[in-house]
This record gives structure tokens, sequence and C-alpha cells, in this order.
């Protein structure tokens, strides 16, 4: 798993550009630390944008107020990107920023804020007396400017379609599945929020460095979310700032419990696990106490509900056993107060807790939050048990 400093630290900074004093609370932080995982989240990011063909080295100089400046380079290019602290004679490209405005660009919610309070300083062309057609300067500042552009972009949030990043990723949530565009309509109003996100089942089975498509997928589009897998293989050659890998079994709740006490609660739960019909429920039964109030717990590839290898059921389409039927018995409770008569029992946990389901092609979306919509026709008697239970009956004359 991630360094769990640096985990409490990433999840400091994207909770204090949201307040008031995000200025004095950024200044109880170690500035070199704080420079050093911005600037990693900043090369992270670098990757979902086009750059130079041969590597260019850009320099940051972050102003700490009342502490000076810090150096730190990111050399972007073909090979991917390294961040390290230091500073280079002379860069090509130099950006200048203080530290509480380099956090919230990073850190912050989209805003027309961003990159407000910076410089960007590209070394000067040659003057007219030096100017040649065919001057290797020429080449090198085309490939400094596709630098800039880059990590200039890679400074604030990923702002393109979730369909885009599973391509760029691999994600088979586009192409696979046709998932993207419905998790675009009901989850793009987290986006710009410091979500949590746990997803269940990372892909590439038993390969430790295999997998984590739709987990990387994730990271960039909640730009400010910490984003969470659980596989029952040791994935944690995958793990990376914002994304950590768990391992463990989706049908053990007792595990589950203790997932969510140490990384939740949860905005949103992804079942993408083993999709068989009993573990999806029990993960369900488990997680969704955990999954906030407004937030989203997601079940994917319903098609197994249907085949009896994997617990489904294909000819009694009501069996609550299997991952559909326990979808619609979710239907039911979210009518739980119009259904009332003798012999229903007292509301359950999800009755007064799920607010709406919606349903694509094997795919499931359930909402959480208070269920406590007045019942449609309220005069209408229903079945009271604390006033219509019948008495105790007498047996053998007692």
């Amino acid at each position: 798993m991630n360094d769990q400093p640096q985990t409490t630290l990433i999840q400091r900074l994207l909770s204090t550009v949201d307040t008031m004093d995000a200025c004095a609370r950024l200044a109880r932080e170690d500035p070199e630390s704080v420079v050093a995982v911005t600037i990693a989240e900043v090369a992270g990011r670098a990757a979902l944008y086009p750059g130079p063909c041969s590597p260019v080295t850009v320099q940051f100089d972050v102003d700490v107020p009342g502490a000076g400046r810090i150096g730190y380079l990111l050399t972007v290019g073909p090979d991917g990107q390294q961040a390290r602290p230091g500073r280079v004679d002379d860069p090509w490209v130099c950006v200048r920023t203080d530290l509480p405005a380099l956090v919230r660009d990073v850190f912050g919610p989209a805003s027309p804020r961003t990159g407000a309070d910076r410089e960007v300083v590209m070394k000067d062309e040659p003057g007219p007396a030096e100017y040649r057609p065919d001057d290797p300067w020429l080449v090198q500042r085309d490939e400094a400017t596709r630098a800039a552009y880059q990590v200039l972009r890679a400074c604030g949030p990923y702002q393109g379609d979730l369909t885009t990043l599973a391509m760029h990723f691999g994600s088979d949530k586009w192409g696979g599945h046709w998932y993207t565009p419905h998790y675009e309509r009901h989850l793009g109003r987290y986006r710009d929020q410091p979500v949590t996100v746990l997803e269940i089942g990372i892909g590439g089975y038993h390969d430790p460095a295999a997998g984590g498509a739709s987990l990387r997928m994730w990271k960039h589009y909640f730009h400010r979310g910490m984003v969470y897998g659980l596989d029952v293989y040791d994935k944690s050659p995958l793990d990376e700032p914002r994304l950590t890998t768990i391992r463990g079994d989706q049908a053990d709740p007792a595990f589950l419990a203790d997932l969510a006490a140490r990384y939740g609660p949860f905005d949103i739960v992804i079942d993408d696990g083993s999709h068989v019909s009993s573990h999806v429920i029990t993960a369900f039964t488990a997680l969704f106490p955990h999954v906030r109030p407004g937030g989203t717990y997601v079940v994917e590839d319903l098609h197994t509900s249907y085949w009896p290898e994997w617990g489904g059921n294909g000819t009694d389409l009501a069996d609550p056993t299997t991952s559909v039927g326990f979808l619609k018995t979710l239907a039911d409770g979210l009518h739980h107060r119009d259904r009332g008569h003798a012999g229903s029992p007292g509301p359950s946990y999800t009755d007064q807790n799920v607010t709406g389901i919606h349903l694509y092609h094997n795919l499931a979306l359930v909402e959480k939050g208070l269920n406590a919509e007045q019942a449609n026709a309220a005069w209408r008697p229903r079945y009271d048990p604390m006033r219509d239970m019948p008495a105790p009956q007498r047996v053998n004359g007692e």
C-alpha cells in the first residue's frame, strides 16, 4: 500500500483548499513535503496530455510565505515523467508560483482562478542578428513549448470526459462494456469533490503488476479523490499517490467491516469483483451502510445473475438470492411506506436508506439517502404492527 504519512498529507491538502483558513493550515505543514506530493500529482497528470518528443526539464520555483523558495524539477518526455527536488541553470521553462496557489491549483476544485497566480518564463529566443531558420535552438524551443503545455495543463484538473480516460488507460468500462456514459450521467456531480471511491475488483488476476486501468481512470476523473481498489490478489505494485490497493475477499463480511472502518466512509462503491450473486449481496449488505448519504453504490456485470454457475437463476426471475433479484427487493423497499399490510415487518436499513435505483444493461446504480417521503394517499388504512398485532392466544385453558 501507499506510504501512510504521504496519504494522510494528501488527504489534508485536499480538505485544506476548501477552508477559509487554508493558508494558516498550509503553514503548519512541512513545505518541502507539500511541494513534493503536489509536483508528484502534476507528474501523474502530465501523462494525460501530449508532450515533447525528447526530454525537457521544467523548473518550478515555489515561494513559501515567510520561509524562502523551494526548487523542484519535472522532466517530461516520451519515456515518462520524473520529479525531483533541485534547480538547473538556465531552464527552458520556469514556473514561478507560491505554495498556497500551487496547492489550490492542483488539489482544489476547477476554478477561473486556476493559474492566475503563476508566472511562466521560457528561454528567450535569439536576436535578429543571430537568427537562422535551421538553428537547432528553434527545434528545442518547440519541444520546450510542448513541455510547457503538458505541465501547465497538468497543474489543473482534468476536464475531458470519462470515456476518453477509459480509452487512455484501457479500462473495459468502455469497449468491453459501455458503462462510461451512464457513469458520467450519474457520477459527474462528484467530479469536483474530495470523494472517497472504493472499487471491488482490480483486474489482471494473479499478476501483481497487471490491472488497475479503471482505478487510474477514476483517480484522474475524480481529481480530488482518494481511490481504493480491493482484490483477492496482491496488487500493491499498482499503488501510487491517491490510489491504494487492498488485498481481501468481498465474500468476507468481517473483513469488509474492517475495511470500511479503516478507509470509509465512501462516496462511491463499485462492485466489479467476482460477479457471484452471493458475493455481490454480501458486499452490498456489508458496505452500503458505510456509503455517505448522497453517495452511490454500483453493481456491474449483472448478466451473471442469470447464469447458474455464478449463483444466478435464469428461470425464477424473482429469486432474491441472485444479484438482479436482490436489486428488485430494493425497489420494493423504496416503496415501503406504500406497501404496508398485515404481516409486514418493519422497514429494513435499505428500505429507509435507498432513495433511487437506476438500471441499465448489466449495470445498476443505487443512491443512498433518507427515504422518508410521505406515503401516497396517506388516508388509506395500513397495517401498524404495534396497533394491529393480534392478541396472544390461550393454550390448554391458560
